[in-house]
């Protein structure tokens, strides 16, 4: 398959979870992927899986925290060839649990660096290069904790608040220049790698108790899609029965 268009997705790690499945369905459009992960076998792997099934796909390790990797990433981009960049998916979280009283300085940053600082140097350098072709798409994976502070999560929802704030700054700076930014709310378990470790805890939740993964991949790319005079900034995904 020859890519017409470049895609980045930040946060890939198992093959069953969000990011490999977002890189899948954008490879399925047409698109090149970028698979972009902290390890360097997982990405590729993913990649590979995607080339497998006829499509174009890159496995790229980066640390969302650093702002070298995440240079590099987008010149990796750019090398695919200028103004070709699509759509980029800052997927990167970090949902670790502790309570305030128990929680040293170190564990709030690296859960902010993560979910939050990493979303900036993301959007930023997707942004650069959207701003001058004047279209693509940025996406941000929130949460729950996006929207509400609850214990034990107070360092994630502090991030997953300021990440949400990040791209509501860059919707309203950037969408008259023709840079499609929307937040997901991800409000809910998701069937994937993850949770299956926890069997109880899945069939707790019964039939469709979980976010089906391509049921979400199908969502990011229905905003991709949206006419630029009807765009969504903000949606939440949620199974039938989750309590809100």
């Amino acid at each position: 398959m020859s890519a017409e268009g470049v895609a980045i997705v930040v946060g890939v790690g198992a093959e069953s979870g969000l990011g490999a499945r977002l890189c899948a369905r954008f490879a399925r459009e047409g698109l090149h992927v970028l698979a972009a992960g902290r390890t360097a076998a997982r990405v590729e792997g993913v990649a590979a899986d995607i080339r497998a099934a006829g499509g174009a796909a890159t496995g790229v390790a980066t640390d969302t925290t650093r702002e070298a990797d995440v240079l590099r990433l987008f010149e990796t981009a750019d090398a695919l060839g200028a103004g070709r960049l699509d759509l980029v998916a800052f997927n990167a979280g970090n949902n670790a649990m502790k309570d305030f009283l128990e929680m040293d300085a170190a564990f709030f940053e690296d859960t902010w660096r993560v979910a939050c600082f990493g979303g900036f140097l993301v959007g930023r350098e997707a942004a650069r290069r959207m701003v001058a072709q004047r279209r693509g798409t940025l996406l941000f994976t929130g949460a729950s904790a996006s929207l509400r502070g609850k214990p034990p999560f107070g360092a994630f929802a502090s991030a997953k608040a300021g990440l949400r704030a990040i791209a509501q700054t860059m919707a309203r700076g950037y969408g008259p220049q023709g840079v499609h930014v929307a937040h997901v709310v991800i409000d809910g378990g998701i069937a994937g790698e993850r949770l299956q470790r926890f069997a109880e805890f899945v069939r707790a939740k019964g039939e469709d108790g979980l976010l089906d993964l391509d049921a979400i991949a199908d969502t990011y790319w229905m905003l991709h899609q949206q006419h630029r005079s009807a765009w969504t900034h903000e949606l939440d995904l949620r199974p039938a029965k989750e309590p809100f």
